[in-house]
């Protein structure tokens, strides 16, 4: 192929995914896709494209919405995920502090007193 796996062209992606190339750079043109470019100015799509190509074709071919909305909807998946990212990383963060207080805990030891003495407060 001569291509890196996991980097396709426009011609590829557009066999791939039965699409026509003007499709796919109208969909770049919109923001919807941003594919990597070579140093010849050669359009490089990666797997994540083509999850996002077939997403936009899902929603504009089999729910019937404007690319205008795909790009609200797509907009709005990211910032999903980067917030489930956030939850993730406040998740492990409060795991780790929960070990930590744990094993501190379970270091210590509790002593019972051994006598008990009785102290006498005297007042005026």
């Amino acid at each position: 192929m001569g291509v890196k796996k996991g980097f396709y062209t426009i011609g590829m992606v557009a066999e791939i995914l039965s699409i026509h190339p003007h499709t796919l750079r109208e969909y770049e043109r919109e923001g919807l896709i941003t594919p990597k470019r070579t140093a010849g100015n050669i359009r490089l799509y990666t797997d994540k494209d083509l999850d996002d190509i077939k997403f936009i074709r899902e929603m504009t071919q089999g729910l019937g919405v404007n690319l205008a909305g795909v790009d609200i909807i797509l907009r709005m998946k990211k910032q999903i995920e980067e917030l489930h990212e956030i939850i993730e990383n406040l998740e492990d963060a409060l795991r780790k502090k929960i070990k930590e207080e744990y094993e501190k805990k379970g270091s210590l030891s509790i002593r019972k007193p051994t006598q008990i003495v009785q102290i006498e407060i005297e007042t005026e």
